[in-house]
């Protein structure tokens, strides 16, 4: 009974000291992952912004469907800035919006708001939107977020971000803020954006609410149903061109009567 004893006390003995070790290292791992996760601050003589923003950039395909969670692994994070001096490093770098080609976005958004439609942050918001001619977004993506960063809108905390699309025929450019419904807050971001930008009195300005980009851009249909489609468009093929060339014909015969009608006499001597 004492062998047996000795051995389960020394076999405790060892489950406790692994189990410290696995702790230790454990400790250890959590605090090289929180020291990687460094909080970025202003470095010594910057001038400090209020708030910490973050550079994303996407790009997609035109054309092909896409979910949230494949959205959320097209946005690549750029860096993050909390100082004016930081920001002009990012921005002196990167390229400019009018330079960029296909479908590209350029997003600066609060450090930990990430620029999707889901984000907490975001959920319950909504944008204001304008569409620009090409050549314009460069500037007009400029002067839209220093004026963000300036902090020249005057709504407390309400911006999330803003956001520069190219797109091929045209870019976009929007302003993302928390509350949708607070109509008086997204009227004078609305004024701001206009005076900020310059805008002509004419240009078009459009708010839509997060809760409407989501219900507008649905599930993304089964990998079936997108094989499909095209299988059906091209069976339909031989058929609508048979329909166009009979329609061609029925015309052409049509205009044929008409024209024998004009030019040939009446047949009925009362009928003038």
């Amino acid at each position: 009974m004492k062998d047996d004893d000795s051995g389960d006390h020394d076999q405790n003995e060892e489950n406790s000291t692994q189990k410290d070790g696995e702790k230790e290292k454990t400790e250890r791992d959590k605090s090289q992952s929180s020291g990687k996760r460094k909080a970025v601050v202003p470095g010594p003589a910057e001038h400090p912004l209020q708030y910490n923003y973050t550079f994303w950039y996407s790009r997609r395909t035109p054309g092909r469907p896409t979910s949230s969670q494949s959205y959320e692994q097209n946005v690549k994070q750029i860096g993050t800035c909390a100082s004016v001096e930081q920001f002009w490093r990012f921005y002196s770098h990167m390229v400019r919006p009018g330079d960029l080609t296909g479908h590209s976005d350029f997003h600066l958004f609060k450090e930990g708001i990430k620029p999707m439609w889901e984000d907490d942050a975001n959920k319950n918001g909504g944008k204001w939107i304008i569409r620009l001619r090409k050549g314009l977004a460069s500037r007009c993506w400029e002067n839209l977020i220093l004026a963000m960063l300036g902090e020249q809108f005057m709504v407390g905390e309400e911006i999330c971000g803003a956001v520069v699309s190219v797109r091929f025929q045209e870019d976009i450019i929007s302003i993302w803020n928390k509350t949708a419904s607070d109509q008086a807050t997204t009227a004078r971001i609305r004024d701001t954006l206009r005076r900020v930008l310059n805008l002509p009195p004419n240009t078009i300005m459009e708010y839509k609410t997060h809760t409407d980009s989501i219900k507008k851009a649905g599930p993304e249909p089964p990998a079936a149903t997108r094989l499909l489609q095209p299988v059906i468009v091209r069976s339909l093929l031989p058929t609508l061109i048979a329909l166009r060339f009979s329609l061609y014909q029925t015309l052409e015969k049509l205009s044929w009567i008409l024209l024998a009608l004009l030019l040939c006499p009446s047949p009925f001597p009362f009928y003038k």
